[in-house]
């Protein structure tokens, strides 16, 4: 009787199997590769990528209003917040088949450790030659690259007030901070400082901040969306004020070459300053060619010491001269300051100009792009032009802040912490 009594089982194992079957079109069985929940430390990214193929994809967030934004219509999405909290997330896979739709719950906690608002780490220092070239940071005989860029992470890490010189068009300096800078909308997003100032008395009357020492650099910026901690995945520029204008050069290529210490100088007649006007010869990817002059008030070695290569080349966006003649001889050259979106452009203390935001990033054919959040910065000398006396156009950079991170005072306390 005990057998007669589940009889049924096996009738109902073969539906079951059946009714499998029947569904495995139009249910998923596989998974989807994204969870339901997440916790994460703010300022750090979580990239999520979903395993299924589709027409499309939709990643939509409640705004304040509680009504869904759409965020995202890539397949992989990188969330990244720089205030904790949870927030809820919900992507909608667009198939003629099996659409699919996935909620996903993120709570954000504040990091353990305090993070730092200034640089961790650099990178790279690859400067162009240049008349601070070893002496910001100062080369020392035997010094490998190696020392040298352990030297320049001495000289702008933490909130030490060192400077380094990026030297001629194109030379560079990366770095990074210890957490994700996050893209803020409607918000500057970091700080970069420099050396320049406006003139006490400037050559036009009509913009009187124009006028002074400007000596441009580009910012570019990288997501580690491979998660190896160093800056190998791809480069955006932020388009600053001079991205689009017709006199800007994109693609410019620049190669100097070592000096023959052989060579006779050549002084500048008119200007005793110069003492060398074909000190370091250039050629570029245009056919033409120019020299780094030697001035001087600087007689050490302009090509970098430790570099064994007979020549350095350089690429990148190279901005329209800023320096303007105003003596005719060669004594009086006024650098004038672009507009925004450039370092080493703006004195400092003028806050909006110094700043930047990541949401001005564009990739190779000047189309925005989306970054939630970047990890790594790299700095490099946008304009080439010697300048008489002065030298040429090189970009200093003192140091950098997430603007995003409280400045904390050594006990720990927010700097407007006023307990």
């Amino acid at each position: 009787m005990e057998n007669t009594g589940h009889a049924w089982l096996p009738l109902l194992f073969l539906g079951l199997a059946a009714a499998f079957c029947s569904c495995k079109e139009e249910i998923p069985m596989v998974s989807l590769g994204i969870d339901d929940r997440y916790a994460v430390a703010r300022m750090q990214a979580l990239v999520l990528h979903p395993r299924f193929d589709g027409d499309g994809y939709l990643w939509t967030m409640p705004d304040s209003a509680g009504d869904e934004t759409v965020v995202s219509t890539s397949r992989d999405f990188v969330f990244c917040k720089a205030v904790p909290g949870e927030y809820d997330l919900r992507l909608r896979i667009e198939d003629k088949t099996n659409p699919y739709v996935h909620d996903v719950h993120i709570v954000v906690w504040e990091e353990e450790v305090a993070y730092s608002r200034y640089i961790a780490k650099v990178y790279e220092y690859c400067p162009a030659p240049g008349q601070f070239v070893n002496v910001m940071p100062e080369y020392e005989p035997g010094n490998t690259y190696a020392d040298m860029l352990e030297k320049a992470e001495e000289s702008i890490s933490g909130t030490n007030d060192g400077m380094v010189s990026l030297g001629a068009f194109g030379g560079y300096i990366t770095f990074g901070f210890d957490h994700s800078v996050v893209n803020v909308p409607g918000e500057y997003d970091f700080k970069i400082l420099g050396n320049a100032f406006y003139a006490s008395e400037t050559p036009d009357p009509d913009d009187p901040y124009s006028g002074g020492s400007a000596e441009p650099g580009i910012v570019m910026v990288s997501f580690d969306r491979n998660g190896n901690g160093i800056p190998d995945d791809e480069w955006y520029e932020l388009a600053g004020s001079e991205y689009y204008k017709p006199q800007t050069k994109h693609g410019y290529r620049i190669t100097y070459h070592r000096p023959d210490p052989l060579k006779p100088a050549t002084p500048d007649e008119r200007n005793p300053s110069v003492t060398d006007t074909s000190y370091i010869r250039f050629t570029d990817n245009e056919g033409g060619t120019g020299h780094v002059a030697k001035v001087v008030f600087y007689n050490q070695e302009y090509f970098p010491c430790w570099v064994n290569e007979a020549s350095l080349t350089f690429g990148g966006t190279k901005l329209a001269d800023n320096a303007v003649d105003e003596s005719g001889n060669g004594s009086g050259y006024v650098q004038h300051a672009y507009d925004w979106g450039y370092v080493d452009n703006h004195p400092n203390g003028v806050r909006d100009k110094s700043s930047f935001d990541i949401g001005w990033a564009v990739d190779g054919n000047g189309y925005p792009v989306d970054l939630p959040c970047i990890d790594f910065v790299r700095v490099y000398t946008g304009v080439s032009q010697s300048c008489g006396w002065l030298g040429e156009i090189s970009t200093e950079v003192s140091r950098a802040e997430d603007l995003h991170v409280e400045e904390r005072l050594r006990d720990g306390r927010m700097k407007n912490d006023e307990r």
